[in-house]
């Protein structure tokens, strides 16, 4: 008994000895910093998958028209594991008039906004027309014109929607002859909510006009107006020529009072001139200067190096243009994408990248051999964060190059991708041209994802090309660029290759081979 409580008091004395010291140490050991993520984001009436941008913390939707956006449902979501949502219950509607802040934690608070992006078509045309209406939504106002010599009194209304899909209006003035000497006002009530737009309709002298001109390379677009129902063509001239050549209709797409022409053939670097033109009359003449046929640096992929175990596709003490995930694929093994002679053309040198298993025993990942416009930038754990993007304000419309590839098996598959597994891998090649503010961060560590989004507002146009299966030889490939808008003017563009399409997502075959070579940009259709 008397053994037992000497041992219960040291053990006593211990415990208070232990705190005590506890008390007197400073925890200078910092928490670890894991970034708390949305990973999917679905709400009722959404279009597509939402974009997730977890560099700038923000997580897009859009919403379909009938949606009603200041009631939104979140159907379902998934944040990285581990964290918690701190705000806002999400399982009660949200207003997306305006973005909303939500907060995720792990350790630290990271502080997300979630918007909304809701469009809605509105039209507004009235028989003979001229030009396209102008439509203000803030303003809740439409101003359409028609020639000088309509009467105002009796208008037909060839079509108006004002308001999102469901929606209704009074006075309905589809189809109806409308007195516009004054304006006229409409009510349109959507989800219970009414609101009066006001219409005007009223004259002018011009019936044709040559709005604008967006000037690729080989490629420009006219854009124009002219009455409704009325002919409607464009033509063009070398700045200084005589002679003008009228633009095939085939080339012409028309909407009412407005329409635009794509030229083609044109030569690169030199000033034309376009005017619109409609039953005898024509509009303005407008100057502009097609672009150039600027071709990436080292498109042959003759160029490379080695840096150690780490080849690098350009000229040791250049400038480098191409990124490869070899620093990443060093680490636990030998680079898999590095230069071949086995080339395209029997001259020069080619990319070959494969995907095999890098590590020791089971110790590793799976590997996609690829190659990009950007940099690595460094290793996260086991994962890659790379820097995909280089300089660029042309507007290619095609790429061009020669490829053969190998698929093997697909070995290993994350969770989304598991369906392929056993099943024949995939190549992909393509090319985006983005406008945002600086290149894209891509990273693949499934806690801070961030990856490329075709779908994504800063996408300007974007192709691609996709195989499975086997090549004896090499094959030339070609696809298109297709355009958001042709007025927007890329900052970036981003061209790759890789010898699994789900490389990201560390699915693949191991031992799938992709050799690509004499990439093109070419700019005319």
């Amino acid at each position: 008994m008397k053994k037992l409580l000497t041992i219960i008091i040291s053990l006593t004395s211990l415990v208070a000895a232990v705190a005590l010291l506890q008390g007197c140490i400073e925890n200078n050991i910092p928490y670890p910093r894991i970034q708390a993520n949305f990973t999917s984001f679905e709400v009722e009436d959404q279009i597509g998958s939402a974009t997730i941008d977890s560099t700038n913390l923000v997580v897009t939707v859009n919403l379909q028209e009938r949606a009603n956006i200041e009631e939104v449902t979140v159907t379902s979501y998934t944040i990285t594991p581990e964290a918690e949502l701190l705000s806002p219950d999400l399982s009660q509607a949200l207003d997306l008039t305006k973005p909303i802040q939500a907060v995720l934690k792990i350790y630290q608070e990271y502080t997300w906004t979630i918007k909304a992006i809701q469009n809605i078509e509105r039209n507004f045309t009235v028989e003979n027309q001229v030009g396209s209406s102008t439509i203000d939504v803030a303003a809740r106002r439409v101003i359409a014109y028609v020639p000088e010599t309509m009467q105002l009194k009796s208008v037909r209304v060839d079509n108006i929607k004002l308001g999102p899909e469901g929606s209704t209006m009074f006075p309905d003035l589809n189809g109806k002859e409308t007195d516009f000497t004054s304006p006229v006002k409409v009510d349109v009530t959507t989800h219970g909510q009414t609101e009066q737009w006001t219409v005007y309709v009223l004259k002018t002298e011009v019936t044709v006009s040559t709005e604008s001109v967006d000037a690729w390379t080989n490629v420009a677009w006219v854009y124009a107006t002219s009455k409704s129902g009325a002919e409607q063509g464009v033509e063009y001239r070398i700045k200084g020529d005589d002679k003008w050549t009228s633009v095939p209709s085939s080339w012409i797409t028309s909407n009412g009072g407005s329409y635009f022409a794509r030229i083609i053939h044109l030569n690169a670097v030199t000033t034309y001139e376009a005017r619109a033109y409609s039953d005898g009359e024509y509009g303005m003449a407008v100057e502009f200067t097609t672009g150039y046929e600027t071709q990436v640096p080292n498109a042959s992929l003759d160029d490379w190096w080695l840096d150690g175990k780490i080849w690098c596709p350009w000229t040791e003490g250049g400038e480098s243009w191409w990124g490869t995930g070899n620093k990443g694929a060093t680490t636990l093994g030998a680079s898999n994408s590095v230069p071949t002679d086995y080339t395209s053309s029997g001259k020069g040198r080619a990319a070959q990248l494969e995907t095999k298993f890098i590590g020791i025993g089971v110790v590793g990942k799976l590997g996609a051999g690829n190659i990009f416009s950007g940099e690595y930038l460094r290793t996260d754990g086991t994962n890659g964060v790379l820097s995909m993007g280089r300089p660029f304000t042309d507007r290619p419309t095609k790429v061009r190059g020669y490829y053969q590839y190998t698929a093997a098996e697909i070995s290993s598959a994350s969770s989304e991708y598991a369906s392929l597994k056993g099943k024949p891998d995939t190549c992909a090649i393509w090319c985006a041209l983005i406008d945002s503010a600086q290149p894209l961060e891509v990273r693949t560590n499934p806690k801070d994802l961030s990856l490329f989004e075709r779908d994504a507002p800063y996408v300007v146009a974007y192709g691609d090309l996709n195989f499975s299966g086997a090549m004896n030889s090499y094959q030339p490939f070609e696809f298109e660029l297709h355009y958001n808008s042709t007025t927007r003017v890329p900052r970036y563009i981003i061209l790759t290759a890789s010898a699994s399409k789900y490389g990201d997502f560390f699915t693949g075959g191991n031992g799938s081979m992709l050799y690509v070579d004499d990439f093109e940009l070419l700019y005319d259709y």
